[in-house]
This record gives C-alpha cells, sequence and structure tokens, in this order.
C-alpha cells in the first residue's frame, strides 16, 4: 500500500499534532501531486494538522487488477487498507497524535467515512462526510449514474437488490457513535441529496453531535469561490472544535 504524510505548517520536533486523515473519492482516483481548491491537504497542514492518506485497493496508479478490486468490495478491502495505513503512520511518525484522529471524505470518501462510522469508530474524533452515500440500496435507484452503481455493485438494483445491502453504511447506523459534519449540495445529481439527509438524520435520531451544511447552489462539488470559503470555514470550526 502507497500513502502520503504531510507534516503540518511550521512543524516543531518534538511536538504532536492533531491528524487529518484525508480519503479519497472515485472510488477510482488517487493522491497526487496536484493542487485544488477542494481537499487540498495544505489547506489542513496551514491550519496546524497532520495529513495522513492512504491509497486503498480501487486506486488509480497501481495497475488495472488492484483498481478493479474494489468493485463489490466497496467496505472490506479499503476498510482494511485504511485501517493498516493510520495504524503505520501511527506507529512511525511519532508527532502524529493517535488520540485526536478526524475522517474526512467526499463521494466515495464520503461513503467511507459513513461506512467507518458503522464500522470502524474508535479511533477517531469526529467525522466529516461530504456528498457520502448512506444507502447503497437507495443510491442505485437515484443516481444519474446509474452505469456506474450497476458496475460497482456487479448487478442494477433492480435484479438483484441483496448485492446493494452487503456494504450499506444505513444499516450500521445503529452504531454510529462519532459527531459527524455532512455536507451536501442541492443540486447534486451524483449523489443525491436524500443520501446527505439520510446521514444528518441517522445522527440526530441517534442522539450524535452533528451538523449539516447545505448548498443550494452547489452540485457534487463546491465550485463557486465564496461557497468554498464557507466551507472551509465550517469544516476548519468542526475539527477546532473536537480535536484542539
Amino acid at each position: 500500500m502507497h500513502g502520503y504524510v504531510l507534516k503540518p505548517a511550521n512543524y516543531t520536533e518534538g511536538k504532536k499534532y492533531p491528524v487529518a486523515f484525508l480519503i479519497h473519492g472515485g472510488p477510482q482516483g488517487s493522491f497526487g501531486d496536484f493542487w485544488s481548491y477542494r481537499w487540498n491537504p495544505q489547506t489542513y497542514a496551514g491550519q496546524g494538522y497532520a495529513v495522513v492518506m492512504i491509497d486503498f485497493h480501487g486506486s488509480t496508479g497501481y495497475g488495472q487488477a488492484f483498481t478493479d478490486a474494489i468493485n463489490q468490495h466497496w467496505g472490506d478491502r479499503p476498510l482494511e487498507d485504511l485501517q493498516k495505513g493510520l495504524a503505520f503512520a501511527l506507529e512511525n511518525y511519532p508527532y502524529l497524535d493517535g488520540g485526536r484522529v478526524a475522517a474526512l471524505g467526499a463521494s466515495y470518501g464520503g461513503y467511507m467515512v459513513n461506512w467507518i462510522a458503522g464500522n470502524w469508530s474508535e479511533p477517531f474524533s469526529c467525522l466529516v462526510s461530504h456528498c457520502g452515500i448512506f444507502d447503497t440500496r437507495m443510491m442505485g435507484y437515484a443516481t444519474e449514474e446509474l452505469w456506474f452503481t450497476n458496475w460497482e455493485n456487479g448487478t442494477d438494483v433492480f435484479t438483484r437488490p441483496a448485492e446493494y445491502y452487503i456494504f450499506n453504511p444505513m444499516l450500521h447506523a445503529k452504531d454510529w457513535r462519532v459527531p459527524m459534519l455532512v455536507v451536501h449540495g442541492d443540486k447534486d445529481f451524483r449523489v443525491p441529496l436524500e443520501q446527505g439527509i439520510g446521514s444528518f438524520t441517522a445522527c440526530q435520531a441517534r442522539g450524535i453531535e452533528s451538523k449539516y451544511l447545505r448548498f443550494p447552489d452547489e452540485n457534487h462539488w463546491v465550485l463557486k469561490p465564496q461557497n468554498s470559503m464557507q466551507w472551509h470555514t465550517v469544516v476548519f470550526e468542526w475539527l477546532e472544535k473536537h480535536l484542539k
């Protein structure tokens, strides 16, 4: 497995830093040497966080077989990779504070945050789920990218709906307990709006500290500069509250 660890700005030897554990989307994507307004690890480093990023099964750049290995395995192989990757980082980089870790992700990364909430909550102080899938079965009915859910689940939801329940975060919401910030855009047709509302409602129903950031004029991305400022302000306030 490959991953990255990024030191915070103004790093001081011997000091421990809270960790932003970023999970990429796609899931056929990768962390690479690029710059963006959104999910830029340097923004977290600039706020005083150490950043850990793991390229799990499904990531691109390691051969087609590695990329295809996530098909019908959304919740097991990548989760194991993320668990082992974070454990390795915490063990080998002493400036990472294992008692102050947040998991953040969008799209598939948001799905994984929702999956983590019910299957791997122990190390995390808070979570950020942006445009994440909450109910994989409803996703199969509602997304505008139907070929994607068919490909990832090995079938369509009408023929074999049971396949859509195997790694469904909704079925594990009864075990959620970590504070979660949920972000969604009203015009997101890739991961439709009800997915974000479902995540937030699950938190509220469970009595979990949670917050919902809604962008009426954004889709699957946050593209407008002022909205990006709002996004970063709210996310960093959430991390500040729970990690610092």
